[in-house]
């Protein structure tokens, strides 16, 4: 899309950072539960075993056998009361059922007020992630004010990076309202 300019202004690293967002917001939007049974919902999950804290992965298979379903098949059976015990008080709203080593979870139908909750905070994140490729966006332009003052770039020049990284955060932002649309359409018409 973009190639890295010459001289000390690199806009692949700006790049990088609002594509950093964009990942993070893909993140949290995979955490807000949607009706439907997805194994990335239990990513933010940890268990607190063995002394350490662990994301829910690292201590068993995560399965999605039923459309509304999700198995975990715990590999410790020491450790599945630890794992039951973190999935009830991680605010999911779920209710684990235990059967031996396998612990499965139910997703529950959502109602119309709740599908307007998750909506509100898939705008919350929404807006963090906005924020965040502003910010990306602002640290450029300083950089870039901060290399022509230094005579680093000329004035021709600064206009020009500027140009790029405004197109840049435009694309970015449009990337995060299109996510946000496509989840939004998810969450209401399960």
């Amino acid at each position: 899309m973009s190639s890295p300019v010459s001289g000390p202004f690199e806009i692949k690293d700006y790049e990088k950072r609002m594509h950093g967002a964009m990942q993070a917001l893909k993140h949290e939007f995979a955490g807000l539960r949607t009706g439907r049974a997805n194994a990335n919902l239990l990513d933010p999950i940890v268990v607190e075993v063995y002394g350490q804290r662990l994301p829910i992965n690292q201590v068993g298979t995560i399965t999605v056998p039923e459309p509304r379903t999700i198995a975990v098949q715990v590999w410790d059976k020491a450790t599945v009361a630890h794992v039951e015990r973190a999935i009830r008080d991680s605010n999911l709203g779920i209710n684990p059922t235990v059967d031996g080593q396998i612990i499965r979870l139910r997703m529950p139908e959502l109602n119309e007020e709740r599908r307007k909750e998750i909506v509100k905070i898939a705008h919350r994140y929404s807006e963090a992630a906005r924020v965040a490729v502003r910010n990306v966006r602002r640290d450029g332009m300083e950089a870039l004010k901060k290399l022509e003052k230094d005579k680093k770039i000329g004035e021709d020049e600064h206009r020009k990076l500027s140009a790029k990284v405004q197109e840049l955060t435009d694309r970015t932002i449009k990337e995060v309202d299109a996510g946000l649309h496509a989840k939004e359409a998810e969450i209401m018409h399960v």
